[in-house]
């Protein structure tokens, strides 16, 4: 049975250093709930959402902003900071429906 994979795309305000954390504990709270294997991940700037969120099921940004593409946007801002994390986690599952 082939599984549908959920597109996460985590997008940061600048460069990729804050996506790349932001990233990290994303996928070990994924991994952590046995869910890592359901969902794919991208990772771009604020600046190129727009040309890269077609296809996505879920946009995690670290910044403002995400807004007004027709797809789920998370805050993932505790990533960054270590605060809520695993809130972050479960609304990124129950948003997917995983």
């Amino acid at each position: 049975e082939e599984k549908i994979m959920k597109k996460i795309i985590v997008a940061c305000g600048a460069g990729i250093a804050t996506s790349t954390v932001a990233l990290r504990k994303l996928k070990d709270g994924m991994e952590a709930r046995g869910k890592a294997d359901s969902v794919t991940f991208t990772q771009t700037s604020l600046a190129e959402l727009p040309s890269m969120v077609s296809g996505h099921d879920l946009i995690v940004t670290t910044a403002q902003g995400g807004t007004g593409y027709g797809v789920p946007v998370i805050s993932g801002l505790g990533l960054i900071t270590g605060i809520g994390i695993d809130k972050i986690i479960d609304d990124v599952i129950k948003t997917l429906e995983l």
